[in-house]
Formats: C-alpha cells, sequence, structure tokens
C-alpha cells in the first residue's frame, strides 16, 4: 500500500505539471459535442436522439486522445524500466498509473456530461444515468486503452496502431453506455444495463493492469 500511494502521488504530480494532457481530452469532448447540433440541426427531439451515441463516441474518442502518451515519457526517461524492475509487482505501479490517469482526465469528462446532455436537450431524468454510466465505463475504457498503449509505447507514431489494436474492445462498452443514456431518456429501467458496465468495469480492473504490465514487459524486453 505505501508502494501504491508514493506512485499514485508521483503520477499525479507528474500529470498535474503537463496541463496540455489534462485540458486537450476535455477540450476536445466539450468542443466535438458543442459544434456537433450545428452539424446537423438545433431540434430538439433530433438532439436528444442522437445525444446518447453522440456522448459516448466523444467520450470514448477523448480517452484515446490522452492514452497515447500514457507510457511514452516514462519510456524515454528509463522510469518505466525501473518500475518493471523495481522490488514491488509491476502491476502496483502500473494501477497507480491508471488511477492517476484517470482521475485527471477521465473524471472531469463525467463531471461536465450532464452540462453538455443538458446542451443536447436530453431529458432531465436521464442526466443521472449519463453522469453514472460514464462513471462506470470510462475506466474501462481507459484500462483497455492502456493495454494498447503498454504494447505499443516504443514504436515511432504508434497511434494508429494503437485505434487498431482498442477500437474493437471498446464497442461493449460503447453499446451498454449509450443504451443505458438511451433507455434513461425513454423512461425505462436502467439498473439491468448500468450492472453489466459495472462487471465489465470489475473485469477490466481485474485483469486490465496485469494485462498492461506483460505488455510493457513485452515492449521493454524485460
Amino acid at each position: 500500500m505505501n508502494a501504491f500511494c508514493a506512485a499514485l502521488g508521483r503520477e499525479l504530480l507528474v500529470l498535474w505539471r503537463s496541463p496540455a494532457e489534462i485540458i486537450n481530452p476535455l477540450f476536445f469532448f466539450v468542443m466535438v459535442i458543442s459544434l456537433f447540433p450545428l452539424a446537423i440541426s438545433p431540434k430538439p427531439e433530433l438532439l436528444a436522439t442522437v445525444a446518447p451515441g453522440v456522448l459516448w463516441v466523444a467520450a470514448l474518442l477523448a480517452v484515446m486522445l490522452s492514452l497515447d502518451g500514457l507510457f511514452r515519457r516514462d519510456q524515454e526517461s528509463g522510469v518505466l524500466d525501473m518500475l518493471l524492475t523495481a522490488p514491488v509487482m509491476p502491476v502496483v505501479p502500473v494501477l497507480a498509473k491508471l488511477l492517476a490517469h484517470w482521475l485527471l482526465t477521465g473524471l472531469p469528462l463525467v463531471l461536465i456530461s450532464p452540462l453538455l446532455g443538458h446542451m443536447l436537450q436530453l431529458p432531465d431524468a436521464a442526466l443521472g444515468t449519463v453522469m453514472l454510466s460514464l462513471l462506470l465505463g470510462t475506466p474501462a475504457l481507459t484500462i483497455v486503452g492502456a493495454i494498447g498503449a503498454a504494447l505499443t509505447v516504443g514504436l515511432n507514431r504508434g497511434g494508429i496502431l494503437l485505434a487498431v489494436l482498442v477500437l474493437p474492445l471498446y464497442i461493449p462498452v460503447l453499446i451498454f453506455g449509450a443504451g443505458a443514456v438511451s433507455a434513461a431518456a425513454g423512461g425505462a429501467n436502467v439498473d439491468g444495463i448500468l450492472a453489466i458496465l459495472g462487471a465489465l468495469l470489475a473485469l477490466t480492473i481485474s485483469l486490465g493492469p496485469l494485462a498492461v504490465s506483460a505488455g510493457l514487459k513485452i515492449s521493454s524486453g524485460n
């Protein structure tokens, strides 16, 4: 636990000193959703229909935008090799990095999502579901994306390969996340869909950090 807390503090400090990595995903999320009504129509009925998909696709792409450099700085500075050979299980610093990354890049998306959902004319009753679905879904997106980032960390211009690796794995989270918001907007019960999202999150938390650690070892040759 001491090693985890120390690694978490380090990762939060490193990210805090790189404000662009925090601001860019949030700015992208807000701008995509803000521009979307201008591209199709400002009609409330149409916006409410497409809002669940727009919110979730924008959140997915915003998370992906932040993943390419997740391990790259550590790999270039040699810190990554030190973390993998430290006298603790590699999963400990990996889990700390993933948590810090989500707290500063994923959590702001969750907090601002009800405002953007309201802007897309979603019913007020569905705004809580928007926030809760993203609260369950964005950590899963971050962990799954981190697996691809770990496998491509040693490659130049690995962003395209990262997208090819992780986008198919994002599909279940995207389907159930957008489905929960759509169901809530239609007045249906969403407990079952949110339970599935929670199960997907539990699965990624259980196995994801181990897969990320293995991917980093493969990429670094350790």
